[in-house]
Parts: structure tokens; C-alpha cells; sequence
């Protein structure tokens, strides 16, 4: 295992009712707050008025429309409210584009230059207003974590960004704020959270055993409470599992000990930033035809061991047709629950930009699990036109 730091300062109020803690949690930091989500979904499930109840006592000024992708436009916009109304504390409601962006509108409210620079260079990031958040969405694991990414379609960039001072002061967690999330959201929270998993998975450390543990319990939890949460949308206990399946994910724990560049991550977010596509379902494409591509005798053994810790494969000698058959259930697994496979399906009809694209992460990609040049970025972006894992 590798040496490692780990201290997280988020606070985790997990469960249903906790947005009881609400009005404490924010007037420690005074009564000006930055209320910021996406579209109208809190008014329609009751959690705007919730929160507009609770803070009766403090002056709301509100941020809506951050988009799924969120854009820098959009941070700016709430950079400019912060400052110019001496914002005391943002309020993210909503799932992790809302909470990313809403992170760097927090660095960008203490930074005296353009909000672009702090995604391009977290070490800028030297301050940052407090921000509690109420997820509502299980995917991304930016509650309990200091990344943030943002995309620039101007530059045709999807970038990440990450500064201690982006962790969360506190986040909500409240199963049954997940109940009304659409099943194809479901489906494709579940998908990032599975990847979140897997990129940290797959890496040259192979000997963390109590992280590696974790994750196939993350994975194997996902893989059991999906199907019953898409089957009933109330199953708190379905909902539960995936909303801490999204937060352990990606809160570090999965990487300790660890440690490597990530894949399918850095490729998809130049698909992003091209064809302003979901994430998770990008993500969903990538995978499996990734992990076809990757497989050899140098990986084979730790995709033998994905197929019987992850997908109770019976261990045998041919340790090859194990992981096509962990392939290939990860393929399907997507596919029975309703994710599209292929890029066509998100609209992508050609391969006019791959190339382009592919020499994007090509830095990134050479400190991978296995590292990839833009020719194979290319012929993973290919194999995604079609059908199938292969």
C-alpha cells in the first residue's frame, strides 16, 4: 500500500429528517445566504419550500438553472451575487452539478480575478465562502469530497478542479429526497458512482486489501439496489444504499493506499465538452469498452478478481473468460437498466471530432492504469459507435 493523508472536515447528516440541522448549520455563518439549484424539480418535490420555511429568518437571494454540465457562465453569475450582497454562506440543493458549481462560486466570491483561472489552477483557490448542501441526487460524491469539475464551451473544455478549500461544511443526506429522481437519473447516478469505483480500482497497487474491499462492496451494493430502486422508487432501503454507495465512492476511502491516473474519466469529459452529453451515461459507454480494450495478461488477474468479488464468477483457471464475463455483465447490467450504450444513441453520429478529442487527456492518460495514446482513445471512441462490449 502507499502512504497516505486522509482527513475529511465535511460534516454528514445522514437520514431521513435531518434537514431539521438546516437552520443551525447556516446561521452560524451569518443570514445572507446563496440559495443555488438546477431546474424546478425542488419546488416540485416540496424541498424549496422545506428550506424557505426553515430559513424564514435569513435574506435568500437565489441562483436557478445550473445546468447538468455546469458552465462557467453560471459560476460567474453567482460570483457576482456573492459579492456584490456580501453572501454569508451558499446553499447547494441539488446533485452534483449544482454542488460543483456552486463549490467554485464559493472560491470565485473570494477570488479578485476571473472564475476560469481557479478551474484551470486549483492552487489559486486560497479562500472560499462556506457551503452546505441537501443532496438530491446519488452520483458524483461531490458532498463529501474538494473536487469540483466546470465546463468551458467556449474553449471546448470540461475541466476539473480541487482545493481544500472546496470541501462542503456540512452535507444532508436524506434518502427520501432521492424518491422522485427519474429512473434514467437512477440509472445514470448509479453509472458514476460504479465508475467512481472502478477507476480506483483498476490500478498498479493491488495489495490495498481493505480499500479493495470496499469498493467491491460499493459495487456489489450498486449492483443489488439499483434494480429495486428503479422497480420501486421508495425503497428506502435501496435508496439509502445508493445515496452512501454515491458518498463513500468518491470521498477518498476508495483510493487510499492506491492511487494512479484515471481513464474513462479524462475521455469522457472532452465527449462532454463537445456534445454537452450526461455524464454517467458517457461514462456507462466507456466502461466496458475500456475495460475489452485494457484487458491482457498484465491486467487479466485483476479483472479475474473484479468477476468473483464483484459479480460472484466461480474462480477457475481460464482467468481470460472470467473477465469477458465480468465485461460483459458490466455491458448488460448498464443495458437492463435502461442506459443508452452506444454514442449515437446521445446523439453523436460520427467520428468528426474523435481525433481532435483524443489528444485532450493524452497527459492525463499516460499516468493510467494503462496508459493510452490518442490512436487508442480513438479506437475505444470507435468501438462505442456499435453495439456490444467488444
Amino acid at each position: 500500500m502507499r502512504a497516505f493523508n486522509y482527513d475529511i472536515p465535511t460534516k454528514v447528516y445522514f437520514g431521513e429528517g435531518k434537514i431539521k440541522h438546516l437552520p443551525d448549520l447556516i446561521k452560524q455563518f451569518g443570514n445572507k445566504v446563496l440559495l443555488t439549484y438546477g431546474g424546478g424539480s425542488i419546488k416540485r418535490n416540496g424541498i424549496y419550500d422545506e428550506v424557505q420555511d426553515l430559513l424564514k429568518g435569513c435574506k435568500i437571494f437565489e441562483l436557478s438553472g445550473i445546468d447538468p454540465n455546469p458552465r462557467i457562465e453560471t459560476v460567474r453569475e453567482g460570483a457576482k451575487i456573492c459579492k456584490e450582497n456580501d453572501i454569508d454562506v451558499i446553499l447547494a440543493v441539488g446533485g452534483g452539478s449544482t454542488i460543483d458549481c456552486s463549490k467554485v462560486i464559493a472560491a470565485a466570491a473570494k477570488y479578485d480575478g476571473d472564475a476560469w483561472d481557479l478551474v484551470m489552477d486549483g492552487s489559486l483557490i486560497t479562500d472560499a465562502l462556506p457551503l452546505v448542501d441537501i443532496l438530491t441526487l446519488s452520483a458524483t460524491g461531490t458532498e463529501m469530497n474538494f473536487n469540483a469539475v466546470i465546463t468551458n464551451f467556449d474553449v471546448k473544455m470540461k475541466q476539473g478542479t480541487a482545493s481544500k478549500h472546496l470541501y462542503p461544511y456540512a452535507s444532508i443526506l436524506d434518502p427520501t429526497y432521492t424518491y422522485t429522481v427519474p429512473a434514467n437519473q437512477t440509472a445514470a447516478g448509479t453509472a458514476d458512482i460504479m465508475s467512481h469505483t472502478i477507476e480506483n480500482y483498476f490500478q498498479a497497487e493491488d495489495n490495498a486489501f481493505i480499500t479493495d474491499g470496499l469498493s467491491e462492496s460499493i459495487l456489489r451494493a450498486t449492483i443489488k439496489y439499483l434494480p429495486i430502486a428503479l422497480e420501486d422508487p421508495e425503497n428506502y432501503e435501496a435508496r439509502s444504499n445508493l445515496m452512501w454507495a454515491s458518498t463513500v465512492a468518491l470521498n477518498g476511502l476508495t483510493s487510499m493506499g492506491k492511487g494512479g491516473g484515471w481513464t474513462t474519466h479524462p475521455i469522457e469529459h472532452y465527449l462532454s465538452a463537445y456534445y454537452d452529453i450526461t455524464h454517467a451515461v458517457g461514462l456507462a459507454i466507456l466502461t466496458p469498452r475500456w475495460m475489452r480494450y485494457i484487458l491482457s495478461n498484465k491486467t487479466v488477474d485483476r479483472f479475474a478478481r473484479y468477476a468473483n468479488k464483484v459479480w460472484d464468477i466461480e474462480e477457475t483457471d481460464d482467468k481470460f473468460a472470467m473477465a469477458e464475463e465480468a465485461i460483459e455483465k458490466t455491458y448488460q447490467f448498464f443495458v437492463d437498466n435502461g442506459l443508452p450504450m452506444t454514442l449515437p444513441e446521445v446523439g453523436i453520429e460520427t467520428d468528426e471530432h474523435f481525433e481532435e478529442m483524443a489528444k485532450g487527456p493524452a497527459e492525463r492518460l499516460s499516468r493510467a492504469y494503462v496508459p493510452l495514446n490518442p490512436e487508442d482513445v480513438v479506437e475505444i471512441l470507435n468501438r462505442c459507435m456499435t453495439e456490444g462490449s467488444e
